[in-house]
């Protein structure tokens, strides 16, 4: 409590031969919005024992994790992340990342984010699953075409819904980048599937 850690494991804990009990591994979790109150704790990271795609998204408030497919995900909200990612593996493919880019996707984030997986050689496709709905699907597309222009997007890329869904669809129509717009997650993941075979 007093470390607002949420994760603390002790694995194994072992019983010596002179009766003393003797942690051998420990693996701690900290809530990442309390770490202001712990300088202490935030001298113990090791950066070299990270991922660095997955350092260089927290610089930017992304929650990204590595996989192992090569379809990327750029989607907002941890729910619809994950429900992405099984429906991608529902119809074949693998999911190369978590990554959730919240609610305040913003052109600087969502173009790090698509630095950040096409860095990942494996990636052969994105789907881009951001519902707008506080947030108009026309800034979310005006976000992903300055993202794609500047991250040199060459990989296929699947669309917008929500608010203002049919001028964010014609925005991205009209870009010139090679994006496949889908009416239904089903759709987009099917298509972003077939596209990356």
């Amino acid at each position: 409590m007093d470390s607002d850690a949420s994760l603390a494991e002790i694995n194994p804990l072992i019983l010596e031969g002179n009766g003393g009990i003797k942690a051998l591994d420990a693996k701690f979790n900290f809530d990442a919005n309390a770490l202001y109150r712990h300088p202490d704790i935030v001298a113990w990271r090791d950066l070299d024992e990270e991922d660095p795609a997955e350092v260089e998204a927290s610089k930017f408030d992304l929650s990204y994790i590595s996989l192992d497919g090569n379809i990327g995900c750029l989607v907002n909200g941890a729910g619809l992340a994950m429900a992405t990612m099984d429906t991608i593996k529902l119809f074949g493919g693998e999911p190369a990342n978590f990554l959730d880019v919240g609610g305040g996707a913003t052109a600087e984030k969502v173009t790090e984010a698509f630095k950040i997986m096409l860095g990942n050689k494996s990636v052969k496709g994105i789907l881009v699953n951001i519902f707008g709905g506080i947030m108009k699907c026309d800034t979310i597309a005006e976000g992903v075409i300055q993202a794609c222009k500047a991250a040199n997007l060459s990989v296929p890329l699947v669309g917008v819904k929500g608010t203002n869904e049919d001028l964010g669809k014609k925005m991205l129509r009209e870009s010139g980048l090679p994006i496949i717009s889908a009416d239904t997650m089903a759709d987009a993941a099917m298509q972003i599937v077939a596209a990356v075979r």
